[in-house]
């Protein structure tokens, strides 16, 4: 485990997410969502968590374990074609997983879910957060629409709006 990491988790405070992103921010990754599922019916949530605390932090938990857990508690996994995509950004670390659920996952090569994140990172390092995520729920949309395009009404099954944990 390294000082360093335990350090910055340590001093990222919850406002360091909302200095990040405006509920305008926040807004706007909302609307870009619902949009994009307007053309498949897989499903996309963004969640960000500005540091690991406790037994996370202290254990050294790994980001891509971290959004596994995540993935996991808000049911993403529980969808009727099994084609849930979290976008998880850890924002003290400035990594970004992409965890999508075997239905999708076994259609997109771990390359290429690799490479929407590295973009979006690209992005958090100039401090565009709500462009990043944009762009990332951008490509991740195209994928969703290529295997799982929608031919009629299709039901919500996981809420739109951003999570902050």
């Amino acid at each position: 485990m390294g000082i360093r990491r335990i350090g910055k988790h340590l001093f990222t405070s919850r406002g360091a997410v909302h200095r990040a992103f405006s509920p305008d921010a926040f807004d706007a990754i909302e609307r870009a969502i619902k949009a994009s599922e307007t053309r498949h019916v897989g499903q996309i949530r963004f969640v960000v968590e500005g540091a690991l605390d406790g037994a996370p932090l202290f254990r050294d938990q790994p980001v891509r374990e971290r959004a596994l857990d995540i993935f996991s508690q808000l049911r993403i996994w529980d969808t009727e074609h099994n084609n849930g995509v979290l976008i998880y950004l850890l924002l003290a670390d400035r990594n970004v997983e992409i965890i999508a659920d075997r239905g999708i996952d076994g259609r997109v090569s771990a390359d290429t879910w690799e490479a929407i994140c590295r973009e979006m990172e690209a992005e958090f390092r100039e401090g565009r957060f709500e462009q990043g995520v944009l762009r990332g729920i951008e490509r991740i949309t195209a994928h969703l629409a290529e295997h799982f395009p929608r031919s009629g009404p299709s039901p919500n099954e996981i809420p739109d709006a951003p999570v902050v944990v």
